[in-house]
């Protein structure tokens, strides 16, 4: 018998909120798997790849490890402790510029910016506020992340769990699939091929654009000399994603750091200015249409949305599971859509039930079945009278042995009859009882 749709729903439902509240409950500490999943989801194609030019799953797996740690290991020992040194000194040289600009601002315009005035006021509490709250911001960041992703989470647990994964995916795919339910496993596939296209088309590419953008505008803004380009660059390329929010805010960030260092020197302050219309006009035009594609469904509202909702609900893990959740719950929204305006809430139309399944008519030629019953009839006559011709030999050869036990022979007794005689003998009988009627 079909499980009744209602019923379905209720079961999945508890299901997704069991996984919402294991997610909840343990937190950070399945933080490095999430983390090593993550890994092995983006680097599969790679490994795909590889084996299609020839190499094993493990030879593939082992290279692609070799070069990401690698990788990982030269950014931990160049990049990052000079991004990390940049963006310190830039938060702690923020309330001097800000004090700059508010010189800049009385002496230009000081019947708006006299002392005591609104604009005066916020213009010093928002420098001191930059200085604390980003201070506490990058204490709070690395301290988050180096309390819950620990130096063994990330010299061991996370790269084992991407290696083994990255081996195993395509199985453990397969048998995700065989534990679909039967009926619904067409459109679950379907989904989950929509959910992996937005995902993968948004997360590999805008990685690869990020990257690209952030050595371009590092590049380009240490080349200038201009402070804390590093930080800058990579604080733009990082709000990419969302169009126009990281040209803005990291623009006119290189822009008040080119104007507090290079004050009376226009050409570098103009030279800051075409290193970031460049990187837009190459993100607009080539990078984000050619690498990330414009049909991945994820909108950059929508993802503001669930970085923030994710991230107040589940902290840390749920800035990792944020973009994942957007994409899938991106493509379910689009399919419930669907549904609803094939519905009769949408159409005011009652939709028609599927039709009954189809009955099966045997067609035989005429008299076939009369036939068979004939033949039916006969087996049986023919069976009752086989089974009263052994009851009459049974019966002759009874009365037969009754008359030798009466007779008594003086030469020799006599034996019993043979089959040929118990025949004859019955043939006889019904001989006579024939003529008798």
């Amino acid at each position: 018998m079909r499980l009744p749709a209602q019923k379905q729903v209720w079961y999945w439902s508890v299901a997704l909120f069991a996984l919402l509240m294991i997610l909840w409950t343990l937190g950070n500490a399945i933080l490095p798997f999430i983390l090593g999943a993550g890994v092995a989801y983006l680097l599969d194609p790679v490994a795909d790849r590889l084996e299609r030019m020839g190499l094993s799953r493990t030879l593939s797996v082992v290279v692609i490890t070799l070069i990401v740690a690698l990788t990982v290991v030269v950014a931990f020992l160049v990049v990052v402790p000079v991004l990390v040194r940049q963006t310190n000194a830039l938060i702690n040289t923020a309330p001097e510029m800000a004090e700059q600009l508010q010189r800049f601002l009385m002496n230009r315009f000081p019947q708006v910016f006299t002392e005591g005035s609104t604009l005066n006021t916020a213009l010093t509490d928002a420098a001191k506020n930059i200085s604390a709250k980003g201070g506490q911001l990058v204490s709070t960041v690395l301290g988050s992340v180096m309390g819950v992703v620990s130096m063994l989470a990330l010299i061991v647990i996370v790269p084992v769990v991407a290696f083994y994964l990255l081996l195993d995916w395509d199985h453990m795919v397969a048998r995700l699939d065989e534990l679909l339910p039967r009926e619904h496993a067409p459109t679950i596939r379907r989904l989950a091929h929509e959910i992996d296209t937005a995902l993968s088309g948004f997360v590999r590419g805008q990685g690869v654009v990020i990257l690209i953008l952030g050595t371009f505008y590092s590049v380009g803004l240490g080349l200038v000399g201009l402070p804390f380009g590093i930080a800058i660059g990579v604080m733009a390329a990082s709000l990419s994603f969302i169009p126009y929010v990281g040209v803005v805010i990291g623009g006119a960030t290189a822009i008040g750091v080119a104007l507090f260092s290079f004050w009376g020197e226009p050409v570098w302050i103009a030279a800051v200015v075409v290193i970031f219309a460049v990187g837009q006009m190459l993100e607009g035009n080539y990078l984000q249409p050619k690498i990330v594609g414009g049909s991945v469904g994820l909108h950059p509202v929508w993802l503001m949305l669930a970085l923030t909702v994710f991230g107040s609900l589940f902290g840390f893990v749920g800035l990792l599971v944020a973009v994942p959740m957007a994409a899938g719950l991106g493509v379910l929204v689009r399919y419930a859509v669907n549904r609803y305006k094939q519905s009769a809430i949408y159409t005011g139309r009652e939709v028609p039930a599927p039709p009954p399944p189809p009955t099966l008519i045997e067609i035989v030629p005429r008299g076939t079945v009369e036939h068979e019953r004939r033949r039916a009839e006969l087996s049986h006559d023919r069976r009752v009278a086989e089974l009263r011709r052994q009851e009459e030999l049974a019966g002759l050869l009874e009365e037969h042995q009754d008359r030798a036990r009466k007779t008594k022979s003086t030469t020799r007794p006599e034996g019993p009859p043979s089959p040929a005689e118990l025949h004859r003998e019955a043939r006889e009988h019904d001989h006579d009882k024939t003529g008798k009627g």
